[in-house]
């Protein structure tokens, strides 16, 4: 069945929060039975003009009703429910936030911890730029973007071609993650506290403190995680 058969929204959605509230709302109507199993949902334009928001927005918070296992994009055929309640782990395209969780630390605390001791003045100068961005960024997708510039310019920043290596190839993932987390956990404004305290440990060039301050940022982010899919 169609979503446009069987569920309709309410009023349409403001701008602000625009993806979180068309997330939540979708979440809802499938945890509550509203939006059943096997449902197939209506297009990404019909989505977007029944929530009076842009295609943009609809696809973010496909994407994370996706990420939390309750729906699954089959291209040519739509986007249909395949679950009423969050998974395990999330989804993040080619790995899990399971598998991310376990493996950062060992990636970027150290990378971190380098990056003080050996950035150069235009990598500082980038971080700078790039943590200054994100503190004043309202688009959830430019946001996203810059956070995950943020740990490739770290891993680039150590020296070391393996973390930079790895760094690129999760980037991906890790940009799916904070979506999500950002549209159900509100990372956001942590997250940008936390990013300032790994610039200033790298900028005063103390590797203990960088590194202590990433192990932080990546352990607020594992409990974010737990909560969310604990709470399902």
């Amino acid at each position: 069945m169609n979503l446009s058969d069987s569920w309709t929204a309410g009023q349409p959605i403001v701008r602000v929060g625009a993806a979180e509230a068309v997330l939540r709302s979708l979440r809802a109507a499938i945890e509550e039975g509203k939006l059943p199993v096997g449902t197939k949902l209506s297009s990404e334009a019909a989505l977007a003009q029944q929530y009076a928001v842009s295609r943009s927005v609809i696809r973010e918070a496909l994407r994370s009703c996706a990420s939390l296992g309750l729906t699954v994009t089959r291209t040519g055929k739509g986007t249909f429910v395949i679950s009423d309640r969050v998974a395990s782990d999330l989804t993040l395209g080619q790995y899990s936030a399971r598998e991310l969780t376990e493996a950062r630390p060992h990636i970027e605390v150290p990378a971190a911890g380098l990056a003080a001791e050996r950035r150069s003045d235009e990598e500082l100068a980038f971080l700078r730029d790039v943590v200054q961005a994100m503190c004043t960024e309202d688009d959830p997708e430019a946001w996203v973007s810059l956070d995950a510039s943020f740990h490739s310019a770290i891993a680039r920043a150590s020296g070391n071609r393996v973390f930079e290596s790895v760094v690129a190839d999760i980037r991906d993932a890790l940009a799916h993650q904070s979506e999500t987390l950002n549209m159900v956990a509100g990372r956001q404004q942590k997250s940008d506290v936390e990013h300032r305290r790994i610039l200033d440990a790298i900028e005063a060039g103390s590797a203990a403190e960088a590194s202590a301050a990433m192990r932080d940022h990546l352990a607020a982010v594992g409990v974010a995680l737990d909560r969310l899919l604990n709470a399902s």
